[in-house]
């Protein structure tokens, strides 16, 4: 127990430290940098609201029998954090930390050279039922689907790029780390087997519980629309990975090679969603591109003038003050009209015309707090 008091120590840290390097990922390439801080900062509290919320998944967990070694539990912790050096948050799904697990479990733990390393760290490892590995990443996966689909595009930031024509276009970018605790069955000398209809999937009879909190990473970027749709169209093709895996685990109670084939599985099929994403994007044109009836918003900062009207990313501003506008000039010389009084006719996604107004105060008619796709990034 004395080490397993030590690893679990070891386990948080160890989580931390992935989050901060996932983290970092929303630092690089921005090009709107005020947007990109508000954005940012204004995410922070996700992550402890998704620590606090998700904690009945591990009722799954528990019900399940998904008991696993201490060692194993640590050692997912640091092939998370492998993955989050590589600065993209998607490949923080269960569909490769789980795979690269269960091979390791399978294969890699087993070969000559290997088990020096993992007799010394990780001794327990080859204790690790495939099963209950298996049972977790399609547990997982099914949380991801939710998380992607109820808050995958709640947070989106602006970016300039230049398309294939050599045109500046606007996309958003789309990065989102939650945390979920799952209380783990972990072998041990505890808590006994409290049923006979327990379905424990270890090779123990007594087991401790630790709460772990598992990291999970989507990011995606969009160029032909809203963030919305694409990313619940991506959350619904997980849902049918989380499904496939589920089965294929269920299955490798009665036999053991259909854990394996679930890990293939999900790697291969997590990546070819990822592919079919962008082919989708390139059946479309850019939506966020320079227009001759209006601007397009490419980008809302908190907290302004523009915020307080409640525009919105994607929305087409065709006129200020009455004034037709095109081009960003257009737009704050149409401000110019009135220093004291903003009044905007705006097209929503679906062409519906709405109109926006707010008094304006010393200065903000310079700048409302909107980002627009410009000649120069």
């Amino acid at each position: 127990m004395e080490r397993f008091g030590c690893n679990r120590y070891y386990i948080m840290p160890l989580y931390l430290r992935g989050l901060l390097a996932g983290v970092a990922c929303n630092v690089k390439d921005e090009i709107f940098i005020r947007a990109s801080i508000e954005h940012r900062v204004s995410g922070v509290p996700l992550f402890a609201r998704a620590a606090g919320s998700r904690s009945f998944f591990s009722l799954v967990t528990v019900g399940a029998g998904v008991v696993l070694p201490n060692d194993t539990l640590v050692f997912w912790a640091m092939v998370t954090i492998v993955c989050s050096f590589f600065m993209q948050l998607r490949l923080l799904s269960a569909a490769y930390v789980g795979s690269i697990v269960i091979f390791t479990v399978s294969f890699f733990a087993q070969t000559e050279w290997a088990q020096p390393f993992f007799a010394r760290f990780f001794p327990h490892v080859v204790e690790t039922s495939v099963t209950a590995l298996a049972l977790l990443m399609g547990l997982l996966l099914f949380i991801e689907t939710w998380l992607i689909y109820r808050e995958g595009a709640e947070l989106s930031a602006p970016r300039l790029v230049t398309s294939k024509r050599g045109l500046m276009i606007g996309e958003q970018v789309v990065q989102r780390l939650w945390i979920i605790p799952l209380m783990i069955p972990v072998l041990g000398n505890d808590v006994q087997s409290f049923a006979t209809w327990w379905p424990i999937i270890s090779g123990g009879d007594a087991y401790s519980f630790v709460l772990v909190p598992f990291l999970l990473g989507f990011s995606q970027r969009v160029q032909t629309g809203m963030p919305v749709h694409l990313t619940k169209w991506t959350a619904r093709r997980i849902g049918w990975l989380a499904s496939v895996v589920s089965l294929l685990a269920i299955g490798s109670y009665w036999l053991k090679p259909l854990a394996i084939v679930s890990a293939v599985v999900a790697i291969v099929w997590r990546e070819w969603i990822a592919l079919s994403a962008k082919l989708y994007e390139q059946k479309f044109p850019p939506y966020f591109t320079k227009r001759t009836n209006g601007l397009v918003i490419l980008g809302v900062l908190p907290d302004t003038p523009a915020h307080k009207m409640a525009l919105s990313v994607g929305e087409v501003i065709v006129k200020v003050n009455g004034t037709p506008v095109a081009t960003e000039d257009e737009f704050y010389a149409a401000l110019q009209q009135n220093r004291a009084f903003c009044k905007l006719e705006v097209l929503n996604e679906s062409g519906e015309v709405r109109f926006a107004q707010t008094a304006l105060f010393e200065g903000e008619h310079h700048e409302l707090g909107l980002l627009f796709v410009r000649d120069e990034g």
